[in-house]
């Protein structure tokens, strides 16, 4: 059985990956929230009760959920050299840069004798006054003077509950990618370790993309829309050169069923940071899409080139027509488009930005959506789709929904 097998967007979910929300949202402030692409500060709690009411959702409908801090302790658990050259590559990639504190940081990491909590930890982030103040103490320097005790040496990882972005799953292969922002790119190392070492995945998939190549791209802008069609967002972090690249691996992968990739140019705009947020399907012939990308919309149509064995060569158009026309012509099927809620201008934009459109298709008409989108629920549900609703007071100030939230491993065949 495959580790991975994600072929549609709709198809019965079976196994899914989440991050349950811990002390980095703590360790947000007002000064750090705009750098660590926060709006507002969570309040722990509330949003760690509606994280597990989603998680209990998902199990009640007979779904496996696996946590990304639990899958990670059990890699460290593997040998101590793994721990080793993941806590150096952590603390590299963290910007610790002098050796005083290269030393300091990994002999404070080494102390956590439980694997799950030295885990968190390097999610939660790790402030100065954590480090011993002897250690610290025995060579001062200008650094050390001018800082303060709340400083952080790595900074916290907030954003990791939404699972969705720092890898996706395709067919029976996983795009690991590289993120947008500084303070999401150390998000993908977790994904790298547990994908190359965990005994449940490790030479048990495909890789599509690595997080070492040059352009962003993010899990939010991937969909699966059948087993030979993926559609990805440009957006305001995926890059077109991105999605080139992936065109490009995928193709030239024998084992690989997806022969066309459908780029979907959407505005660049925080409320429109990825496809998911705009655009989502929730049955075999229906969408659910935020009426804004409307006037803007372009697709692309593209298909690996006529050269017999080359890695450079793609047949990239455009491709004319309604978002309803060109879904149609992909999908040999008649397509009904739900437009958030309902398409009113003032109701759509609010929806919107509480993720109205970010519904995680857990079956053909039948969604997980946050409850504060009652015009679009209600309206979803007029349509024939059966309605989920969750707790999302907390969780919706990070800017994602319950598609954001989770990372679906293995889905049936259609």
């Amino acid at each position: 059985m495959n580790a991975i097998n994600v072929k549609s967007e709709i198809a019965p979910l079976k196994k899914v990956l989440l991050h349950r929300p811990g002390e980095e949202l703590l360790n947000l402030t007002p000064d750090t929230l705009s750098r660590l692409l926060f709006d507002d500060i969570p309040f722990l709690p509330e949003a760690q009760k509606e994280h597990d009411e989603f998680a209990g959702i998902l199990r009640d409908n007979g779904i496996e959920v696996v946590y990304l801090e639990d899958l990670m302790a059990e890699v460290l658990e593997l040998s101590p050299e793994i721990e080793d050259k993941f806590l150096r590559q952590f603390i590299y990639e963290a910007g610790i840069k002098t050796p005083k504190y290269k030393s300091l940081v990994f002999d404070y990491l080494k102390s956590f004798v439980n694997k799950k909590e030295l885990v968190l930890k390097t999610m939660e982030g790790i402030k100065l006054i954590e480090i011993n103040r002897a250690k610290r103490e025995v060579e001062k320097s200008l650094a050390d003077l001018v800082s303060e005790e709340s400083d952080f040496l790595a900074d916290p990882m907030p954003n990791l509950y939404f699972t969705r972005d720092p890898f996706a799953s395709a067919g029976n292969g996983v795009i690991l990618n590289k993120m947008y922002s500084v303070t999401r790119s150390r998000e993908t190392i977790y994904a790298e370790y547990i994908f190359n070492y965990h005994p449940d995945f490790k030479d048990r998939l495909e890789k599509y993309y690595d997080r070492y190549l040059p352009y962003h791209i993010e899990g939010g802008d991937v969909l699966n829309l059948n087993d030979h069609i993926l559609a990805v967002g440009i957006s305001q972090r995926t890059e077109a050169g991105a999605i080139d690249q992936l065109a490009k691996n995928i193709f030239k992968n024998p084992n690989a069923t997806i022969d066309t990739i459908l780029a979907f140019n959407i505005p660049e705009s925080r409320a429109f940071m990825h496809l998911d947020t705009v655009f989502t399907q929730i049955d075999y012939d229906k969408f659910t899409y935020h009426p804004g990308i409307m006037d803007t919309l372009q697709v692309f149509e593209i298909t690996e080139g006529d050269i017999p064995d080359s890695d450079e060569d793609l047949n990239v158009v455009e491709v004319k027509g309604s978002l309803e026309e060109i879904l149609e012509k992909y999908l040999g099927r008649k397509i009904t488009l739900i437009p958030c809620a309902g398409g009113e201008k003032t109701s759509s934009e609010r929806e919107q930005w509480n993720d109205g459109t970010n519904t995680l298709c857990i079956a053909p008409g039948v969604v997980v959506v946050y409850n504060r989108n009652n015009i679009t629920n209600n309206i979803l549900r007029e349509a024939g789709i059966k309605v989920i609703e969750m707790s999302s007071a907390e969780l919706s100030r990070g800017r994602g929904g319950p598609r954001c939230m989770s990372m679906p491993l293995i889905r049936e065949d259609l």
